[in-house]
């Protein structure tokens, strides 16, 4: 007996010293709710001495609404029975002294002293997990913000390849709703071979480790719900959820930036294509300036037989058309001068009614079909006539068996970009033009190549494969552009889009003037430089064929010294590009300073706008292009001279 008296005291001490050093708060309450036991941890919980709490209701740890409900929770319990806390716990709220409140994790036991009850309570503060929880219940929702308002798509699979996530820029790409997808193999937004293959990569990634496009990314294909399908680059990452995998894939739609890239690769080649041939066409016009200029020369010799005169003008006609050629060429390279004026394109189209109807067979009905309203176009009249002419010469081949061709003017306003594969027209306001037939048509590879030039489909020995070439340079000159539509056995219809005038210029009237008077030889020193021997010793026939005195040099420093020497010399006649040294411009910067009334004139062989910076003449300068006939050179020095003297 005296031992058990002995053990309780040691018993009651440890379970005291339990309860006032455990961590979380311990409160006893009799059956009416009045406190009996307040350990230290609720000393800190609540902010009170246990000494002012016990004897009170616990209802004074209570914030509203809890404590003007307890006495009745308690009451229905001693009644009923009914625990609604007592043996179950629950998240509940604490009221400090200070009147401050918390939330607490709140587990309520029963047990029994003689015949009354007591309730035992355990409390632990939660504020720290509660403030955890809401951290990561706002980082949750700024992340998912930051999924839901991505430009690029988002999508979660999981090890199995169901899809857990889909953004809402996933359902613009794919066109499904997330709803449609989630739980779903992600295989569905594949075509073929993908959709096929990709359980067997997964497979063979769990199986190997082996990264095919985890943690790599690649370009692939989508299918969209409509069965249609697009280029994108896909980056897929791995997470955890637990044990469990997950794979996170961002998708950037990447149509656009393939049709830009091929639009540029595009342009580049056209462009490398317009240098070549824009150079060709320039050492072309030198030889042609030789074999024309000597050739104008024999015409004029009284003693020359009409046999051989009329080699010699069908030799000159020959070299026409290889200066007319040079001119398609230069065009084509967006490199042939340009004389833009504001145009009615209606009036330009009805003028060359009886032109086409004779260069067209007869079993071809031209229709016309012209907006009444049309806009002005700034465009060069001689080209824009050309290039018509060119257009309805390739559907004429394009119908040897006679049909139709339809031109057709409008205006049209975009206000946004008008695509159609890499092809992009800007917006804004244009003129566009419209020729069309009911011929052959063109297969997908030849309108590939059409603008290219001497690309033709027309058999050996006709045509140049040079008229489209010349119309995409005339039009991409002009700031417009150039589309074609053609299908085989249904027709081909090229539209031109020319900008509208905004600045309501006046139609320019084009006269065409006439070649010039040889004029009555004045007793002038012309003095020519020129770095190539044939062409300068042209020149020279030339120049002393409409009797003036002439005195060659091949390079600037002997041009120079000549000026410098010779003190008669009234005009300079010189080559802009020299290949070493002085160049034109130097020359007659330098020669002015020697002799102020110099009269001056250029000629050269590239086209003005390709003459620029340290080679580009006086902006009034007269400049006669090579190969030059006899009346537009006689016509240059007489300017020169007039120039002078005014």
């Amino acid at each position: 007996m005296s031992d058990k008296s002995a053990t309780r005291p040691s018993i009651e001490a440890q379970l005291r010293t339990v309860i006032d050093t455990a961590v979380d708060g311990m409160v006893i309450i009799d059956a009416t709710g009045r406190i009996e036991l307040f350990n230290p941890a609720c000393e800190r919980l609540f902010g009170y001495g246990a000494a002012e709490v016990i004897g009170q209701n616990v209802r004074i740890l209570m914030p509203e609404p809890y404590h003007g409900e307890h006495d009745g929770y308690l009451a229905n319990y001693r009644r009923t029975g009914e625990a609604k806390i007592i043996g179950i716990g629950r998240e509940v709220v604490g009221r400090r002294k200070d009147g401050s409140t918390f939330p607490m994790d709140l587990s309520v036991g029963e047990t029994r002293e003689g015949a009354n009850s007591l309730f035992i309570g355990i409390i632990r503060d939660i504020s720290r997990r509660k403030a955890d929880e809401a951290a990561l219940q706002e980082s949750a929702a700024m992340l998912r913000a930051v999924v839901d308002t991505a430009v690029d798509g988002v999508i979660v699979i999981d090890e199995t390849g169901l899809i857990e996530l889909f953004n809402p820029a996933c359902e613009r790409l794919f066109g499904y709703e997330a709803a449609e997808v989630t739980g779903h193999n992600v295989k569905m937004l594949m075509p073929e071979p993908y959709h096929d293959e990709h359980d067997g990569y997964l497979a063979h990634y769990h199986h190997t480790g082996e990264r095919r496009i985890i943690g790599i990314g690649r370009t692939v294909v989508g299918r969209r719900q409509d069965g249609t399908t697009f280029p994108m680059d896909l980056s897929v990452g791995e997470a955890r959820r637990g044990t469990e995998k997950l794979f996170v894939g961002v998708i950037r739609d990447i149509s656009d930036r393939l049709t830009t890239e091929e639009q540029l690769r595009q342009a580049q080649k056209m462009e490398a294509v317009g240098q070549l041939t824009g150079g060709i066409a320039h050492d072309f016009n030198n030889l042609l300036a030789v074999i024309s200029g000597n050739l104008e020369l024999m015409t004029l010799k009284r003693d020359l037989g009409n046999d051989a005169r009329g080699l010699a003008d069908a030799a000159l006609r020959a070299t026409e058309r290889g200066a007319d050629l040079t001119r398609r060429l230069l065009t084509f390279a967006r490199r042939q001068a340009l004389k833009p004026a504001a145009v009615d394109v209606n009036e330009i189209i009805r003028g060359m009614g009886d032109l086409l109807r004779r260069s067209l067979s007869e079993m071809i009905a031209i229709h016309l079909r012209l907006a009444p309203d049309l806009w002005p176009a700034v465009i060069d009249r001689g080209q824009m006539e050309n290039a018509l002419l060119n257009l309805a010469l390739n559907s004429r081949d394009a119908m040897p068996g006679g049909g139709e061709l339809l031109i057709v003017t409008r205006n049209l306003s975009l206000a946004e970009d008008m695509r159609d594969g890499i092809w992009r027209l800007p917006a804004g306001d244009y003129v566009e033009i419209a020729v069309g037939d009911t011929g052959t048509g063109m297969t997908a590879n030849m309108i590939a190549h059409a603008f290219e030039p001497f690309f033709t489909t027309k058999e050996t020995g006709r045509g140049t494969g040079l008229g489209l070439s010349m119309v995409y340079g005339f039009v991409t000159q002009s700031g417009g552009q150039v589309k074609i539509y053609s299908e085989v056995g249904r027709g081909t219809t090229v539209k031109l889009y020319f900008n509208r005038d905004t600045a309501r210029a006046q139609d320019a009237a084009a006269g065409q003037a006439g070649a010039a008077p040889t004029p009555t030889p004045p007793p002038d020193l012309v003095l020519i430089v020129e770095d190539d021997a044939a062409v300068r010793d042209m020149a020279v026939a030339m120049v002393e064929s409409l009797g003036y005195r002439v005195h060659a040099v091949g390079d600037g420093h002997a041009a120079l010294e000549a000026l410098d020497r010779i003190g008669d010399i009234a005009i300079l006649l010189t080559d802009v590009v020299l290949p070493r040294g002085l160049r034109g411009p130097d020359i007659v910067r330098q020669a002015r300073l020697l002799r102020p009334d110099l009269a001056v004139a250029y000629m050269s062989g590239f086209a003005p706008e390709l003459l620029s910076g340290d080679i580009a003449p006086e902006a009034d300068a007269i400049l006669i292009d090579k190969p030059f006939h006899r009346a537009n050179l006689s016509q240059a020095l007489r300017t020169a001279l007039e120039r002078r003297g005014g």
